[in-house]
C-alpha cells in the first residue's frame, strides 16, 4: 500500500486524465483572461494603424483587394448590404439578369433568410465589413439616415467600389469608407418598392440616377441596362431636388389619390369605384402632358376662370372633406399660375380666383 496515494507514472491512464484536466483548466483561464481584456478594451496583438488583418496576416489598408476577382468579361463580385425592400428587389433583378450576387449582409436574421430564399447567394453575414472582405462591388441598400454611420465603420480596399441606393444623398456620404484606389457612387432606381415582384418588373423601362467617376459610371450604366432600366447622370448637388420630385410623383400622388377617394365616398363610391371612375381621367391627363406638354395639358374650371365652380368646390370640401381643403387650395394656386403663363387667364380673372381661395381657411 502506498501511504501517499498514486505517484506520477504509476498509472498512465490516470496521468493522462490529469493532464487533460490541467489543459482544460489552462484553456479556460486563457479564455477568461482574453474576455476580461476585451471587455476592458485592451488588445494584446493590435493591428498597426493603416493596416488590416486576415487571420495572422496583416496588410496595408490601401492595398489592392487580392481576395476576390470576377473573371474577365463578367460583372464584378457583388454584395448587397441591406435586405429590405430595395436591396431584395435589386438583388432579384440583377440575379435574374445574369449579374450574380455573391453575398448579402443584414443584422436581421429574418431578412437575411428571406433574401436567400429569393436570391441565390453564396454567403450571408450579419456584419457589413465581413461582406466587404469578399466582394469587389459593395451596394449599400439601407435607409438614408443609416448611410453616414455605416460608412464610418467600413474600410474598403484598393480596387473596390461602393455605391448606395439613396435618392436624396450624394455619393460623398460614402467618403469615410474610402481608401487609396477605391471609388464611391450612387445608384437610385426610380421605382416604387411597395411589392417586391412588382418592383422587379418595374425596373424595365425605369430610370436609374447614377453618380461616380467615368469608370464607375460606365459600370453603373451597364448595371442599369442589365435590369432593363436607363441610367441618367444628375447635375452635382441636385439630388435633394431630384428626390423631392420623386416623392411627389410617388408618395405625393398616393396622397392625392387618397383625397380623390375621400371625395368619391361623398359621391357614394368606394375606393375601387373611385379608382375605376377617376383612373382613366388621370391616365388621359398624363398622356396629354406627354404629348402636348404640361401647361397645354391643363384643363378644368381654373383655365376657364370659372369662379362660381371654384366656390362651389370649396363649399363642398368644407362641408364634407375639410382635410382636403389645403391640398385643393395648393393645387389650385399652382393651376392659376400655369393658366396665366399659358395666357388662358387674364390678370383680373386670376385675381378673382385667388380671392376666392383666400376666403377659406
Amino acid at each position: 500500500m502506498r501511504p501517499f496515494g498514486d505517484l506520477p507514472g504509476d498509472d498512465p491512464e490516470l496521468d493522462a486524465r490529469r493532464a487533460a484536466e490541467e489543459d482544460r483548466q489552462r484553456a479556460e483561464e486563457r479564455r477568461e483572461t482574453a474576455a476580461a481584456l476585451e471587455a476592458a478594451g485592451i488588445e494584446l496583438d493590435p493591428t498597426p494603424p493603416g493596416t488590416h488583418r486576415h487571420g495572422d496576416l496583416v496588410h496595408p489598408t490601401d492595398h489592392a483587394h487580392p481576395h476576390v476577382h470576377a473573371e474577365a468579361g463578367q460583372p464584378p463580385v457583388t454584395g448587397i448590404v441591406g435586405a429590405g425592400a430595395v436591396g431584395t428587389a435589386l438583388g432579384m433583378a440583377l440575379s435574374r439578369a445574369g449579374w450574380p450576387i455573391h453575398a448579402v449582409a443584414s443584422r436581421e436574421a429574418s431578412r437575411r433568410e428571406r433574401f436567400r430564399g429569393l436570391v441565390s447567394v453564396e454567403r450571408a453575414f450579419i456584419d457589413a465589413q465581413a461582406l466587404v472582405e469578399e466582394v469587389e462591388l459593395i451596394v449599400l441598400a439601407v435607409p438614408d439616415d443609416a448611410l453616414a454611420p455605416l460608412a464610418r465603420t467600413i474600410r474598403m480596399y484598393g480596387g473596390q467600389a461602393m455605391i448606395h441606393t439613396s435618392g436624396a444623398l450624394g455619393a460623398e456620404v460614402l467618403e469615410p469608407a474610402q481608401a487609396a484606389g477605391t471609388q464611391v457612387g450612387s445608384f437610385h432606381p426610380l421605382v416604387a418598392f411597395a411589392d417586391t415582384e412588382r418592383a422587379v418588373a418595374a425596373f424595365h423601362g425605369a430610370t436609374v440616377a447614377i453618380e461616380g467617376d467615368d469608370q464607375l459610371l460606365a459600370l453603373l450604366a451597364e448595371m442599369a441596362e442589365r435590369i432593363g432600366a436607363r441610367a441618367v447622370r444628375l447635375t452635382p448637388g441636385s439630388k435633394p431636388a431630384y428626390h423631392a420630385a420623386a416623392v411627389l410623383a410617388a408618395g405625393g400622388f398616393v396622397a392625392l389619390l387618397d383625397a380623390i377617394a375621400e371625395l368619391g365616398r361623398v359621391a357614394g363610391l368606394d375606393e375601387t369605384g373611385a379608382l375605376a371612375v377617376y383612373g382613366p381621367l388621370i391616365e388621359g391627363t398624363l398622356g396629354n402632358a406627354r404629348a402636348l406638354g404640361i401647361r397645354a395639358a391643363l384643363t378644368g374650371p381654373i383655365t376657364r376662370g370659372d369662379d362660381g365652380t371654384l366656390r362651389a368646390h370649396l363649399a363642398a370640401l368644407e362641408a364634407h372633406a375639410p382635410g382636403v381643403v389645403p391640398l385643393y387650395r395648393a393645387a389650385a394656386e399652382r393651376e392659376i399660375r400655369l393658366a396665366e403663363e399659358r395666357g388662358a387667364l387674364t390678370p383680373a380673372a386670376a385675381a378673382t380666383l385667388r380671392s376666392s381661395l383666400a376666403s377659406v381657411e
